[in-house]
């Protein structure tokens, strides 16, 4: 259907744009974004959407969100965190290997991008097991995972305890130009760790733990770099050390990128507030000085990325005294409206926003995907910056419901998001609340 998108703000950091402008999509792909009332030659749109007051941004690129299939169906399902996504206007989305079974299986990966392209929404891009069950023992056939549709490959929470595994796989994973994707985590240093082990977590008689954990890690990962020449992604930063170690790391020239999750752009480990196990998250929450320090990473470029770090988890599993509580949290439809408010309230430009959610995720998992460019699918949202709403079980559509913003007031909300040019997600009945500044 050729559909024509009118009088959005098109913020586009990949094409330079930001303007009113119109964005003409036929046969699925992006035929023309040209300014607003010259549309092309020749067009004859079948569906015409008034973006008026909108901001028209590429779909957002997710590089973690648990779907839950296979094997956890009942704390979510891959249909209704799919559609949490495209409420949320993200488009593409990594999802990790920590599933039941494990994804070291092609045919297993298969399956779930079969399934995932079936509900002709969100493109899911998995990524395959470093290493057999994630036992961190025997490696998996990477190249074979990589022809069936991984992007890259990652032990999701599972420690390698075994160093020499993890430098085999970083020179497997060089041989076939592979990225490895790893959460720096000394296993041995946090085990029975639930927050940060700082001044609050003693107070609470929580055990901790230490940033250590995290820096350690990061130092073995650069000396393998080093030596075999691997591509590393690091996944969800959450220290000043850390943020450090990276910005060291990029200015040695190590091919290396990073993201951190967007509950670690707002909250430090005072929010845990009164064990509330809403604010359990792995990485745990850490100080203020360490919430500041992944904010000016992100600024200076050390962190390429914000994504959701999305983890439904269910009642029975989250409603318990916090130790015990499972960690996780839902992410995918406040992600934007996260990063927005931290933006604003540090005066950054919207163009910055999509870089950190869309154009620069996409270059880390290589998709065609972070752009409004012509001929590219068409894979974008409407985002009305001026809707004001607040978190909680009843706005969500994730059957994950559990997060530390329940009960906050948000400004902006995604009000369409579409993939390859079928609107996934349609909320544009509702009218904006105010007209856009």
């Amino acid at each position: 259907m050729r559909v024509l998108i009118k009088n959005g703000r098109v913020i586009d950091p990949a094409c330079e744009t930001d303007g009113l402008m119109d964005v003409a999509i036929a046969a699925g792909r992006i035929v023309s974004v040209s300014p607003a009332g010259e549309m092309p030659d020749g067009f004859d749109a079948a569906r015409e959407i008034d973006a008026t007051g909108l901001w028209v941004l590429p779909g957002l690129v997710d590089l973690s969100a648990r779907l839950r299939e296979p094997g956890y169906e009942y704390r979510a399902t891959l249909e209704s965190e799919i559609e949490a996504a495209m409420a949320g206007g993200v488009t593409s989305l990594c999802c990790p290997p920590d599933t039941d079974p494990v994804l070291d299986e092609p045919g297993l990966i298969e399956m779930l991008k079969f399934k995932a392209q079936q509900l002709n929404l969100t493109k899911v891009y998995p990524l395959g097991a470093l290493t057999r069950g994630l036992a961190g023992q025997e490696l998996t056939e990477m190249a074979e995972l990589t022809e069936a549709g991984c992007v890259g490959f990652s032990q999701a929470e599972q420690p390698i305890e075994d160093a020499r595994v993890l430098l085999r796989a970083m020179q497997y994973a060089r041989s076939f130009n592979l990225t490895v994707f790893l959460r720096p985590n000394e296993p041995n240093l946090s085990r029975g760790g639930v927050a940060h082990a700082g001044a609050y977590a003693s107070r609470m008689g929580l055990s901790g733990v230490p940033v250590m954990a995290e820096t350690i890690a990061l130092q073995m990962y650069f000396e393998m770099m080093r030596s075999t020449g691997a591509r590393v992604h690091i996944c969800r930063i959450s220290s000043a050390k850390g943020v450090e170690l990276i910005r060291q790391a990029k200015a040695e020239g190590l091919p290396i990128t990073c993201d951190v999750g967007v509950h670690h752009v707002h909250l430090t480990d005072i929010d845990i507030g009164y064990f509330d196990p809403n604010a359990h998250l792995v990485p745990p929450l850490r100080e203020q000085r360490d919430r500041d320090a992944i904010r000016q990473g992100l600024l200076d470029g050390t962190i390429d990325a914000i994504c959701s770090d999305h983890t439904p988890v269910d009642d029975d599993f989250k409603l318990l005294p916090f130790a015990e509580s499972e960690a996780g949290a839902t992410g995918l439809e406040l992600l934007l409206a996260l990063t927005l408010k931290w933006a604003n309230e540090a005066g950054v430009p919207a163009h910055r926003v999509v870089q950190w959610l869309s154009l620069n995720p996409a270059q880390i998992i290589k998709a065609q995907a972070g752009a409004l460019r012509v001929g590219m699918a068409a894979d974008l949202c409407l985002f009305d910056p001026n809707h004001d709403w607040v978190v909680g079980p009843q706005t969500l559509i994730s059957q994950g419901k559990h997060t530390p913003f329940n009960g906050f007031p948000m400004m902006g909300k995604v009000k369409a998001a579409m993939v390859n040019g079928h609107l996934g997600y349609d909320d544009l009945s509702v009218k904006p609340s105010r007209a856009a500044a």
